[in-house]
């Protein structure tokens, strides 16, 4: 099987998600003075990395709200597993819900199909992060087939720092066809 992959430099596609207050969200539009977006794209709160990744995230938002870059992370999750999750996590940015099937394929997402019902009671994907800059391109995209592999926060966060430094001039890369 063959997934369409978002490439870097491309525009972000326009997906919308559910905040827990029922509000439909573009994912890609960044809140208040933020003028880029990171969206972390996780498997769902059956996932103990992903409880770890989205915890460990929160440790750095400050540097990446003082970068400009704004935050949400969304899984396939229904609002009731969203909720249970929440039990585990101790995030302030925000959280979605109700990535489809087909908003995960837009986004060149792997998808899974769950080992038992006690993993999950749905399809998920596999974590994927996007950066979109100002202009609403994909700056950085990173895209796994499991949750063993993901960026290391710390050095994202280091990256992202330097690509919004304008001495660095640092353009998107990968962009070579």
């Amino acid at each position: 099987m063959y997934t369409k992959k978002l490439h870097a430099g491309t525009k972000f596609p326009n997906i919308n998600a559910t905040l827990l207050n029922g509000e439909n969200v573009l994912l890609s539009q960044p809140n208040g003075d933020k003028d880029w977006k990171l969206v972390l794209v996780y498997r769902g709160r059956h996932c103990p990395l992903c409880t770890k990744y989205l915890n460990e995230l929160e440790q750095h938002i400050q540097t990446l709200y003082d970068a400009g870059v704004d935050i949400i992370a969304v899984s396939g999750d229904s609002k009731e597993q969203l909720v249970d999750h929440l039990e585990e996590l101790n995030v302030s940015f925000p959280m979605a819900y109700g990535l489809t099937e087909e908003q995960m394929r837009e986004l060149g997402l792997y998808i899974s199909i769950p080992r038992s019902e006690k993993e999950t009671n749905h399809n998920f994907s596999e974590p994927g992060l996007f950066v979109i800059n100002l202009d609403g391109n994909i700056q950085v995209v990173d895209i796994s087939n499991n949750p063993f592999v993901r960026p290391s926060l710390p050095e994202f966060v280091s990256g992202i720092n330097w690509i919004r430094n304008p001495e660095n001039n640092y353009p998107i890369r990968g962009t070579f066809q």
